[in-house]
């Protein structure tokens, strides 16, 4: 009984501290390439008290394999990563939103504040190709963060 509520005490304090973050969302149409590098990006990188969550409006069954190959080349394991289903409740979390795809399948997103990053869909280019789009990726997430740093509460 003593370890139950220790274990429930532990599980709610993570709880709180989680809600406690602020969170970008970032969103592409399968929530298999684009949305997930720049999740992991943002998470390997992320300025204190902020998280990122991805999403996408027709997900994907699994991350893309070169994805997963090109994030771990930088070091970043996404293997245990499954794309979502964009939600209301993830909108309504999310502080900010980012939408990392180009075309007219790109999801509209409510939230706050929506970026609009235009990144081509690298997920039928040549690994050399993707490669630069991931690079693209990396830079435009590492520009985001240098912003939120600048943010004053």
């Amino acid at each position: 009984m003593l370890i139950r509520l220790r274990l429930c005490d532990i599980i709610e304090k993570a709880e709180r501290r989680f809600m406690d973050l602020k969170t970008i969302l970032f969103v592409c149409v399968e929530n298999s390439f684009r949305s997930q590098i720049a999740e992991a990006y943002f998470n390997k990188y992320a300025p204190k008290g902020w998280v990122a969550i991805s999403a996408g409006i027709k997900p994907a069954d699994k991350v893309h394999p070169n994805a997963v190959q090109l994030m771990l080349e930088e070091g970043i394991d996404i293997t245990h990563k499954k794309p979502q289903i964009i939600t209301k409740e993830l909108q309504e979390r999310a502080d900010i939103a980012v939408i990392v795809c180009s075309g007219a399948l790109c999801p509209i997103v409510y939230t706050r504040y929506v970026e609009e990053w235009n990144i081509p869909d690298p997920a039928n280019m040549p690994l050399d190709e993707a490669r630069k789009i991931r690079d693209t990726i990396k830079d435009k997430v590492l520009d985001l963060i240098k912003r939120l740093s600048e943010i004053k509460d």
